[in-house]
């Protein structure tokens, strides 16, 4: 197992906020990000971090930090009407207090000016905001935005009509933006539902369909630094590489050139689709995904059944000598656990130190268990 420290931070989600109390009281709160303490709350994790990674022997970590505002690329916002006005909302954990978000310095530069722009434009036209209680909002460094609007109602040739409209207006105004309503069981895409985003990753430009209600990263400045220190750490690597869960390819495209041949397993067909394209427009040659779980790879790796989307992959020519995982915040299951536990060399991205060191834990004393 290759012990490597790394480290990023996203800011507290703070924001400019108005709570919205009954009418007779209503209190205002002008909170901007606290950027002056940002270095502070960095240097605070980093030292826990090193604690919590301590028993371990890892070495001293690395810190890549994050940019102080309009770092998120995508976010989701409640809609809030009263009277004749629509607001952008979103709700305290602890209160479920309804919070009024104007500008959300959080979110891309992109985001806050669509926020704006969309909701004048929306607020006087009935069939567009009438029941709409959510919207998602996914931008990209390339300057491309997707908009999705969410309601409690049937959205139908009309809405349509009006959505277009809607678009073109936008479009007037100087965004490329994607617009797609959804309500129970339908979807309605104007265009697209992607924006192809472009990273420029170690020397190289590389090209990602991001689709919409899909995982991407949101960090759009961490994930190019995330890339390029995956890429440090397996410079000079023999063998194939394995990749669980690769969502659009993200890790997968970029480490290609670092391995002989990288195989790469992902459930959601989307990005599968996306991860697909994605190898294309990279004129990446060594990169095969399958369309699987890490259980049924299990599986399929041991021999134990065979599979139809298998057809034309023989797993036994591939050298496997390093896994890749990204698990979410849950960190690895159990039988992930099992699998991953029989490489030599183990790449984990994580976004919970703490489910980090459980699954550390427990793949030391495996690992212990089959020396002795």
């Amino acid at each position: 197992m290759k012990n490597t420290g790394h480290l990023h931070e996203d800011l507290y989600n703070f924001a400019r906020l108005t709570l919205l109390l009954p009418k007779t009281r209503r209190d205002t709160m002008q909170n901007s990000l606290p950027t002056q303490t940002y270095q502070s709350q960095l240097n605070e994790k980093t030292e826990r971090l090193q604690k919590m990674m301590a028993p371990f022997n890892a070495p001293n970590v690395e810190v890549f930090s994050s940019p102080e505002q309009h770092y998120r690329m995508r976010a989701e916002f409640r809609i809030w009407h009263e009277q004749d006005a629509l607001y952008h909302i979103m709700f305290d954990q602890e209160t479920k207090q309804r919070i009024r978000v104007d500008q959300f310095p959080v979110a891309s530069q992109l985001i806050n000016q669509m926020m704006v722009a969309l909701l004048a434009e929306i607020k006087d036209k009935p069939t567009l905001r009438h029941k709409l209680f959510q919207i998602d909002y996914l931008s990209t460094l390339s300057n491309k935005i997707i908009v999705s609007l969410l309601y409690h109602k049937k959205i139908d040739e009309t809405w349509q009509q009006e959505a277009t409209a809607l678009r073109q207006t936008l479009i007037a105004q100087g965004f490329d933006v994607q617009l797609i309503g959804r309500a129970y069981k339908t979807k309605i895409m104007l265009d697209n539902d992607f924006v192809d985003e472009i990273l420029p990753v170690a020397g190289q430009q590389m090209i990602y369909r991001q689709v919409e209600n899909s995982f991407t990263q949101p960090n759009a400045q961490v994930n190019i630094k995330m890339l390029e220190w995956a890429l440090s750490v397996t410079e000079n690597s023999t063998g194939d590489l394995l990749e669980l869960y690769c969502g659009n390819g993200n890790f997968s495209l970029a480490l290609a050139r670092n391995f002989k041949r990288v195989l790469a397993t992902e459930i959601a067909k989307p990005s599968v689709h996306a991860a697909q394209y994605n190898i294309a427009m990279n004129h990446i040659d060594n990169v095969k995904i399958i369309r699987m779980s890490a259980e049924d790879f299990t599986q399929a790796m041991n021999g134990v059944r065979e599979f139809k989307r298998l057809e034309g992959i023989n797993l036994q020519d591939y050298q496997c000598e390093t896994i890749f995982v990204d698990p979410p915040r849950s960190g690895l299951d159990e039988k992930t656990v099992e699998l991953v536990k029989n490489y030599s060399r183990i790449l984990y991205i994580s976004c919970n130190p703490q489910t980090l060191c459980q699954n550390l834990e427990t793949l030391i004393k495996n690992s212990q268990k089959s020396a002795s």
